[in-house]
């Protein structure tokens, strides 16, 4: 699938590849050849957006921090003179394309609240009509590691899926998602196209200790099936290359991820892309086979309740063998959910009063994973 093919983009880029690791200095000439991409691909009427990391590093080389991990206080500071280099870096390279550059700034919560989603999802849009190019990132100068993604991969699948782009490109230091990990597997088989993500697919991606991890493949595939989910194809590609994007127009090694066919309405891509539920609802067998066959969840099949949650709030769904099966938005709040669960739809009224709604997550507020 071509870059070209696509509408609108969203097109993500890593620390790694924009900044020296080093020395801290932006990779001008990288940069200059990613602008040349995006101005081609604005050109044949593709909207494109850019995910990009490198404020932190950026920022870190010019206050001159050490070496190693920074305090928060000093990462937070480093993100605020990097966001101004990397705004202006991005600003004079599309420039030379004609093409003007508008920074967005987004926490986790801007996009896990519906309406600060809705706000956010707006001005995107507005900005891609007026012909600008909008640059993302993460706003570290005000996330802590509680309200944040902690990874542009995730940040970016929530991005495409909130603008309703039909195109996400992660360009990565890997070309594509193998079997297992290729520098420690020497018989890793290279996937050219992924129809489906399945838990075998998600095994294959390694859990949070792996090379793969933060940033890694484990985040891509998790990013995967939030843009999936909302109609949206993902391509996991190298970045390692001049004119990366130029390069998979071309014919270039990479992965694609397929879209599902039926995209989710609206509200339900924001329900399936949360990020950062507020609770975990474990059912029983029952319970997951009434959700399975497009019931609603009732309490009676609530087997235990963690997390501190308010009525409206997603909240994930957990099989009786501890896999997330569907996310949905909870009709009460924890302490009540916690007071009937278990009990059968005619004792709710003696527990929480005359005014109550059987389900504990209604069908139309559910998303099955």
């Amino acid at each position: 699938m071509k870059p070209s093919s696509f509408k609108r983009l969203v097109i993500k880029v890593g620390s790694a590849l924009l900044v020296d690791q080093t020395n801290g200095s932006l990779k001008a000439d990288w940069l200059k050849s990613l602008c040349a991409d995006v101005a081609a691909l604005w050109g044949q009427g593709t909207q494109v957006m850019v995910v990009s990391s490198g404020a932190i590093a950026l920022g870190r080389a010019v206050l001159k921090l050490p070496h190693g991990t920074l305090t928060l206080d000093q990462s937070q500071a480093a993100a605020a003179v990097g966001q101004i280099a990397l705004a202006g870096a991005w600003t004079d390279m599309l420039a030379t394309h004609n093409l003007r550059a508008a920074q967005i700034l987004l926490t986790l919560s801007d996009t896990e609240q519906r309406r600060r989603y809705l706000n956010a999802r707006a001005t995107l849009s507005t900005l891609l009509g007026m012909g600008c190019v909008p640059i993302i990132n993460e706003n570290d100068t005000v996330a802590t590691s509680e309200i944040r993604y902690g990874d542009n991969d995730r940040l970016a699948a929530r991005v495409a899926s909130m603008v309703e782009a039909d195109g996400l490109i992660l360009l990565s230091d890997i070309d594509g998602m193998y079997t297992a990990n290729p520098q420690l597997d020497t018989s890793a088989r290279f996937m050219p196209v992924i129809d489906k993500i399945t838990p075998d697919i998600e095994a294959m991606a390694g859990g949070a200790a792996s090379v793969f991890s933060r940033g890694g493949m484990k985040t891509k595939v998790d990013a995967a099936k939030i843009a999936t989910a909302a109609g949206c194809a993902m391509i996991i590609a190298s970045g390692k290359i001049m004119h990366p994007v130029s390069a998979i127009e071309n014919g270039a090694k990479h992965t694609l991820f397929k879209a599902v066919e039926t995209p989710l309405l609206a509200r339900k891509k924001w329900i399936a892309g949360a990020v950062a539920p507020r609770g975990v609802l474990t059912i029983d067998h029952g319970a997951e086979a009434a959700l399975l066959s497009g019931k609603s969840l009732l309490p009676a099949g609530v087997a235990a309740i963690d997390g501190v949650f308010e009525k409206g709030d997603v909240v994930a769904i957990r099989g009786a063998n501890g896999n997330d099966i569907a996310r949905g938005l909870i009709a009460y709040d924890a302490t009540e959910a916690a007071k009937i669960r278990g009990l059968k739809s005619d004792a709710i009224a003696g527990i929480v009063g005359p005014i109550f709604r059987a389900e504990m997550i209604h069908r139309d507020d559910m998303v099955l994973l």
